[in-house]
């Protein structure tokens, strides 16, 4: 059976009663991610999101099996059994070539979905909730049209299985997310005042819809449904988790026993809204800008302990960071809105996170490999690493992690990584 597939139908009865899903393709992120799965013992779910990943390379250069295969790397490295992770891809479907009409934009979305089940990715996001430039731009799009073209896409994924399987008898069949109400990936673009919960007879409609519309033999394959729980970020705002709220869809959900929801935009939520979300049936928590987040985080205090060291060559992280962001403003600029001085505090630590679109960036990359270095080769002093990590302190000093560049960005990235395990795990 589907790894996913089976967690989530035994967790009434098991300790874990959910997953939260890592959708990055930052190396350091997954090696925190794996870590803390082998320590933890817990499922881990990675997914590629479709403008991460796709067959022209995505903005990080990688074709699904790339991917794969970084994953695969990450694991041996850390000495984690690869076959344990669930690899999963996020929006797949034509949000990146929504310029194109109706015919192009779907072909290229079936090749996307093609190359993922083909590389050995079992849990796929299906998305074609977002417009294509042949739609009325000036209408909702409607569930049918979603649903159909959710079908096509369902069917691509199922030949391409069917070829995966005769060449590897052992294939794992993959296992489908569909639904209309999709989060924008990546967090709100503005700020918005309110956010709506699902409506009960929203969500009926769609599962009514999805399950006359999908190939029949695939309906049993969909574990989850996409909705709006009540959570969502933006640049400067959290919009935190309120059961009360999502209770009539909770109760709703039960007339569909195979089911659970998947919360998209679960970052920046608290531990025990976490784990509140997984009790009312949001049994699948993605996340993606939190984790890299942590791990800015960590690096940002690194730069400051480095700054206090005051050393010949130092790593200047954050100057080189600000004017690469500067300089090619393609990945914020959208979501970065005030005067010069708030959109440059925000660079450097909005939740929306845009920096991380920055870290495989040469120059980037230099200069936390040069941070490395200062912080691995010059003594620290311990009251300077209690002002500036003051958790990884306390291990370091329970001699739970070293005083290393390493283990104090794993660590600090585990701190986010945390909050979900609570969440999953009794």
């Amino acid at each position: 059976m589907n790894p996913l597939k089976e967690i989530l139908l035994q967790r009434k009865e098991s300790t874990i009663k959910g997953v939260y899903s890592a959708c990055t393709a930052n190396d350091m992120v997954l090696k925190a991610c794996i870590i803390k799965a082998k320590k933890t013992n817990t499922p881990l779910v990675i997914e590629a999101t479709a403008n991460q990943v796709d067959q022209y390379g995505g903005y990080t250069g990688m074709k699904p099996i790339d991917f794969k295969n970084m994953v695969k790397n990450l694991c041996k490295e850390i000495g984690y059994d690869f076959n344990q992770v669930i690899l999963g891809g996020d929006h797949l479907g034509p949000l990146t070539f929504v310029k194109y009409d109706e015919e192009k934009a779907m072909d290229e979305a079936k090749e996307l979905i093609k190359q993922y089940v083909l590389a050995g990715f079992t849990k796929i996001h299906i998305d074609t909730s977002m417009k294509i430039s042949s739609d009325d731009q000036h209408t909702p799009l409607s569930v049918e049209t979603v649903a159909k073209r959710a079908a096509i896409l369902m069917e691509v994924a199922n030949k391409a299985f069917e070829k995966r399987q005769k060449e590897n008898d052992q294939a794992i069949k993959p296992c489908f997310i569909v639904g209309s109400e999709v989060p924008i990936p990546g967090g709100e673009q503005e700020e918005v005042e309110t956010l709506e919960v699902t409506k009960v007879d929203e969500f009926n409609k769609q599962v009514s819809i999805f399950k006359n519309t999908l190939p029949a033999q695939n309906w049993e394959d969909v574990v989850g449904i996409v909705v709006q729980p009540g959570v969502e970020f933006g640049d400067n705002q959290v919009f935190h988790y309120d059961s009360s709220k999502a209770q009539a869809l909770k109760q709703a959900k039960q007339a569909y026993p195979s089911l659970v929801f998947e919360g998209h935009s679960t970052d920046y939520q608290t531990k025990e809204g976490l784990r509140q979300m997984v009790d009312d049936d949001i049994a699948i928590l993605k996340v993606g800008p939190g984790l890299t987040f942590g791990y800015r985080q960590t690096l940002f205090a690194l730069a400051q302990i480095e700054e206090e060291m005051q050393l010949e060559d130092p790593s200047n992280l954050r100057s080189v960071m600000e004017k690469v962001m500067v300089d090619d403003p393609k990945y914020w600029q959208k979501y970065y809105n005030g005067g010069e001085k708030e959109k440059q505090l925000k660079r450097a630590y909005s939740y929306s996170d845009r920096i991380r679109y920055y870290l495989p960036y040469k120059e980037v990359e230099q200069a936390i490999e040069k941070l490395r270095k200062n912080i691995n080769n010059n003594k620290i002093l311990l009251p300077v690493l209690y002002q500036w990590l003051p958790k990884q302190y306390q291990k370091v000093i329970r001699n739970e992690i070293k005083l290393s560049f390493e283990d104090l960005v794993y660590d600090g990235i585990g701190d986010f990584i945390d909050d979900y395990i609570y969440a999953i795990k009794r």
